[in-house]
């Protein structure tokens, strides 16, 4: 019996956090009770409790993750100070009359969003709110809008620099380093957060190009579903829709893209990146006039719950894995994926699937905290390249995120939209989306280049 408690443990977890319980309060009070239980019957040792007030602070001290809240911040003062929403009307402008033009203008500016903010939730919302009525009254059918913007505000899980990324890669950096102190290598090679950036830039951009392409194909075969937008602007009207578009598109694309590039240059580090981009989006606002103490204060209580969130869903997680391990689950996960037949290609796609399905029920943040830490050091001690696993977890999990009818990203956005638009209309929509993932996830589970290359290339 006691040898069952690990996976007991696990699936109380996620019972409790079906039924609705807080994740950080579940995870750290089921792992305790579990802990006192296995103590009474000799199944687990106390000692990995003593361990955990150390693993603890090391979390709270971790100058990686300090880059979350600013992060955060960056996203949410872009967002509440209406720049998104400029942005959208400089897209907008840009891409007038090409075919499924306004679709491409929500595609990138959500590709700008959502490397800014790495929330899906946000994303998806605030695409919904600003881009779905534009859509639907420019002659854009249902399904059609509803799947560009589910997908779309997914793509906070692999565009740089997300928090997303911050925090799977600083998962990934201490799984690679455990499994090489496993395997009695104790001077462990490193991989950073800058490294997963990195790994992650190509992939994300091939989403955004497999997005584009569908939407223009869309647009010329069927033009009924996804009518062409403004048509270009006369001569007298062009230098001033020129400035407009300047005004509206430079200055954030220029702040991500200085965040972003800081990072793989090795200029800065994700946390000093971050602080830059959280002082650049409030001089922004300002520059635009859009900044007042109701948006300050606004943003700065939405940084203060989401990092709050994401700090204790940590030390629950903590406390998770420290019991888990104390019941010596990670040994029977080693010795379980280790001895499927197929060796380290069946290994990854049970690992894969496993991610997959609990994509349904957990968020991001959670797999990231509770099970990539257990499976990770495992797969990586059988060779995977692990910025590689990085960025397939990350687009296994948008891809899940997507998947009808469970998916966080079909909830989220059914919030924001009008009763005339059926669910399955959004499901519906979200179908060819799907299909673009599992092609790209295919071709980078064939070509790991894709993933591995540039981060080849800015070895410092």
């Amino acid at each position: 019996m006691v040898q069952f408690l690990p996976f007991l443990l696990f699936f109380a977890v996620c019972v409790l956090l079906m039924v609705g319980y807080p994740v950080a309060i579940t995870m750290a009070g089921v792992s305790l009770l579990f802990a006192a239980v296995g103590s009474i019957f000799g199944g687990f040792d106390p000692a990995y409790i003593t361990l955990i007030p150390n693993r603890i602070f090391g979390i709270l001290v971790n100058q990686n993750l300090f880059a979350v809240p600013l992060f955060v911040f960056m996203g949410s003062m872009l967002e509440k100070s209406r720049i998104a929403e400029s942005l959208l009307k400089s897209m907008e402008i840009l891409f007038g009359g090409v075919p499924g033009g306004l679709g491409l203008a929500v595609i990138l500016v959500g590709m700008l969003l959502a490397a800014s903010t790495g929330i899906v939730g946000a994303t998806v919302v605030t695409l919904g709110v600003l881009s779905l009525p534009t859509m639907l009254n420019s002659g854009y059918k249902p399904a059609l809008a509803c799947g560009t913007l589910c997908a779309t505000g997914t793509l906070g899980q692999i565009i740089p620099p997300s928090i997303c990324l911050v925090l799977l890669g600083e998962v990934i950096s201490n799984a690679y380093q455990q499994s090489q102190l496993d395997a009695g290598i104790f001077a462990p090679n490193f991989v950073s957060i800058g490294d997963l950036f990195a790994g992650a830039l190509l992939p994300g951009l091939l989403l955004v190009l497999g997005y584009g392409v569908y939407l223009v194909l869309v647009a010329t075969f069927r033009p009924d579903d996804a009518p062409s937008g403004k048509k270009p602007a006369l001569e007298q009207d062009r230098k001033r829709q020129l400035l407009s578009l300047a005004k509206g598109l430079l200055p954030p694309v220029f702040l991500v893209l200085s965040v972003l590039g800081s990072i793989l240059k090795g200029i800065a580090t994700p946390t000093e990146a971050a602080s830059v981009g959280a002082m650049g989006a409030i001089l922004l606002a300002i520059v635009k006039r859009n900044l007042s103490l109701g948006v300050l204060q606004e943003v700065s209580l939405e940084t203060m719950r989401t990092t709050s969130m994401i700090y204790l869903i940590l030390v629950g997680a903590t406390i998770f894995s420290s019991v888990f391990r104390g019941f010596g689950g990670e040994e029977l996960i080693e010795g379980f994926l280790t001895g499927l037949p197929g060796g380290v290609l069946s290994a990854t796609f049970v690992v894969m699937f496993f991610i997959f399905l609990l994509g349904f029920i957990l968020d991001f943040i959670e797999i990231t905290f509770m099970v990539v830490p257990l499976v990770g050091p495992v797969l990586l001690g059988m060779g995977i390249d692990p910025i590689w696993l990085g960025v397939m977890i990350a687009i296994n999990l948008q891809t899940s995120f997507l998947t009808p009818p469970f998916g966080f990203s079909l909830f989220y956005l059914r919030s924001v939209v009008p009763d005339s638009v059926a669910t399955s209309e959004i499901y519906r929509g979200v179908v060819p989306f799907i299909m673009i993932q599992i092609l790209i996830l295919l071709l980078i589970a064939l070509q790991p280049g894709i993933a591995t290359w540039l981060p080849s290339y800015f070895v410092r």
